[in-house]
């Protein structure tokens, strides 16, 4: 096993969550690029691919799944997310993303998609811990890498003091809990009032197992950096994961700026560079209507904002929402 990159970041430190059709290669790119990652004052201090099937991944169908574990030097350390209920399909996908120069491995322990729960996977691991135990092990054995997990504090109750203890027991490099239950989804605001007592039964836990601190993050309506180290000092966890905040955002982890500050041309600027980048490394395999995810977020806050958003929601392509821009700035160069 590694050396666990995880040890190295500082205190608190802020990551970015892995989400299906948001966080994949091109917008990626983006944010290392626009929150100036690595730098002084940028971030995020550990990049999440979306998450990706392991079953898949070991399939005939392999090579569009692969389109999701590209990235780009500049977004190390980045983790690969999988999900899967077989072992020996989790040892071959591990091993293949640490083939692929991946920092570490993080198991998908907590997504509530009904078609992933019935393949035994995602939020279904919280009512199967041994079959948990499993799929970590074969992930640690399979990559070599740092293998982490992220789950919820239950499926249809609290009830993480019965379930931490399971995935504590493999030793994993480091643990991020979404404050929420399966059955909660996110209906409710996440529960960082308890995240103190999950703080002290996770380190008093893993120090009497390993005798030694593991990492642990928590997740959940956080609504940018200042916020998240609020609630990394408030709460004494050691990082905070981000996720909706990064919608329409690639500046969320520059901690110089804020989102009200970037002037209108530059956001419709990045907004032009993220549709043309996303068109170029993934127009071939996803649907356009990917993006539109994010332009809700991008066209936001300005005297017309609602009527652009419009417009822009019925376009299908770079080069049309580039004419619809520039009619709307009065033909400025974008």
């Amino acid at each position: 096993m590694q050396e666990s990159f995880w040890q190295k970041l500082p205190r608190p430190f802020f990551v970015l969550a892995p989400m299906a059709d948001v966080t994949d290669c091109a917008f990626r790119e983006m944010i290392a690029k626009y929150s100036r990652h690595g730098k002084e004052g940028g971030g995020p201090h550990v990049f999440w691919t979306e998450f990706v099937s392991a079953d898949g991944l070991c399939s005939p169908g392999r090579e569009v799944l692969l389109r999701d574990l590209e990235f780009t030097k500049e977004e190390q350390p980045i983790v690969a997310q999988l999900f899967g209920s077989n072992p020996e399909n989790m040892f071959k996908a591990s091993k293949l993303c640490a083939e692929r120069g991946f920092a570490g491995i993080d198991i998908n322990m907590g997504c509530p998609d009904k078609s992933i729960e019935k393949q035994g996977a995602g939020a279904a691991m919280i009512k199967n811990p041994r079959k948990a135990q499993d799929i970590i092990k074969a992930a640690q054995e399979g990559s070599g890498l740092p293998v982490s997990v992220k789950t919820r504090i239950g499926y249809n109750k609290v009830e993480w003091k019965e379930w931490f203890p399971y995935i504590l027991e493999m030793k994993p490099s480091a643990l991020t809990v979404h404050l929420r239950t399966r059955k909660e989804m996110s209906l409710v605001p996440a529960h960082w009032e308890i995240m103190p007592e999950i703080v002290a039964f996770v380190r008093e836990k893993n120090k009497a197992l390993h005798n030694e601190v593991m990492p642990l993050l928590g997740n959940g309506d956080v609504l940018s950096v200042s916020h998240a180290r609020e609630l990394a000092l408030k709460t004494g966890c050691d990082g905070v994961m981000l996720g909706r905040a990064i919608f329409g955002n690639p500046w969320l982890f520059d901690e110089r700026i804020t989102r009200e500050s970037i002037p209108l041309e530059e956001n419709f600027r990045v907004l032009l560079e993220h549709t043309r980048l996303f068109e170029e490394k993934l127009g071939d395999i996803k649907s356009f209507a990917i993006m539109k995810k994010h332009y809700k977020a991008y066209v936001h806050g300005f005297d017309g904002a609602k009527e652009l958003r419009v417009r822009l929601m019925e376009k299908e392509n770079s080069l049309e929402i580039e004419e619809e821009i520039k009619a709307f700035l009065g033909s400025k160069t974008v």
